[in-house]
């Protein structure tokens, strides 16, 4: 048994992510920072309470999202407009700032049952677009504010290639 066969986040991180007030600004330093080309920006991403829930209630919000890469992990800005979300909590609660990693476990239900079975919080899950389904572990009492699990599927995965090979 690997040391990664219960651990609900994985083998790799796949992503860091930063919740913003002005997306734009972030972009232009993590920018000079990385020498990251190019951002996608995606304006209005709206979840709603049919795919999406919030601290266990159906959750509709919605936020603009950027995202670039630095070689192979994924950069994502979010930057909230409307409703209650773990971002605009994130925001209330301590300011902008590194918000969570990501990482894609082989078995994303096994992964969510694993931290559900060591007592980790569940506090934001959903499913977009039947393209990616996503989990966000609290972590705040150990000083990690979220890990993020995600499920991507073949159409999600070919527009992240694109936004890479564009980056």
């Amino acid at each position: 048994m690997g040391d990664f066969d219960n651990a609900p986040g994985g083998e790799a991180i796949t992503q860091v992510a930063w919740v913003v007030t002005d997306i734009a600004a972030t972009e232009r330093f993590l920018s000079a920072c990385f020498g990251v080309r190019a951002w996608t920006r995606m304006p209005d991403v709206h979840f709603g309470p049919e795919t999406c829930s919030y601290r266990g209630e159906p959750a509709d919000f919605t936020a603009h999202i950027g995202l670039s890469y630095r070689g192979a992990v994924q950069l994502e800005l979010i930057q909230p407009v409307r409703g209650a979300s773990i971002y605009s909590e994130f925001l209330d609660r301590s300011g902008p700032g590194l918000h969570h990693i990501c990482s894609e476990p082989t078995d994303f239900d096994a992964a969510v049952a694993a931290a559900s079975a060591q007592g980790i919080e569940i506090v934001q899950q959903g499913d977009m677009f039947g393209e990616m389904r996503f989990a966000y572990l609290d972590g705040a009492a150990a000083g990690v504010p979220f890990v993020e699990i995600a499920e991507i599927g073949p159409n999600m995965r070919r527009m992240f290639e694109r936004i890479r090979q564009e980056s």
